[in-house]
């Protein structure tokens, strides 16, 4: 089992920027694929970005050039840093862990929310 907490949301407007972290405990944080995921209102949830447990990375379309996934395995923690936010960037953000051998082990934070209004 993989228990992740994620902090960082809030209330943010237009143009700013936000840091999302993702901690996890109860595995080997080094084995698992990271993610984070969002949830807007009304929406299915959708991809973020996603890293490896080498660092490769990636993400959707709607967020390149302004988000950035990175990973610190020592402190077995994933962050999601947001620039240039906009109001269609508004969602409930989710920590997603995948073990990098057995696809069937996935888990997920509780969400954070993240607002982007003035």
């Amino acid at each position: 089992q993989v228990q992740l907490v994620e902090s960082g949301g809030g209330l943010v407007q237009p143009g700013r920027s936000l840091r999302l972290s993702c901690v996890a405990s109860g595995s080997i944080f080094g084995l698992y694929h990271m993610g984070w995921y969002r949830q807007a209102p009304g929406k299915q949830r959708e991809l973020v970005a996603t890293i490896t447990p080498g660092g490769n990375t990636d993400y959707a379309d709607s967020v390149k050039g302004r988000f950035s996934i990175s990973r610190d395995n020592a402190k077995n923690t994933v962050y999601l840093q947001m620039n240039s936010l906009k109001p269609e960037d508004t969602a409930v953000y989710y920590c997603n862990a995948v073990h990098a051998a057995i696809r069937s082990q996935s888990f997920w934070g509780q969400g954070t929310q993240v607002t982007v209004s003035s």
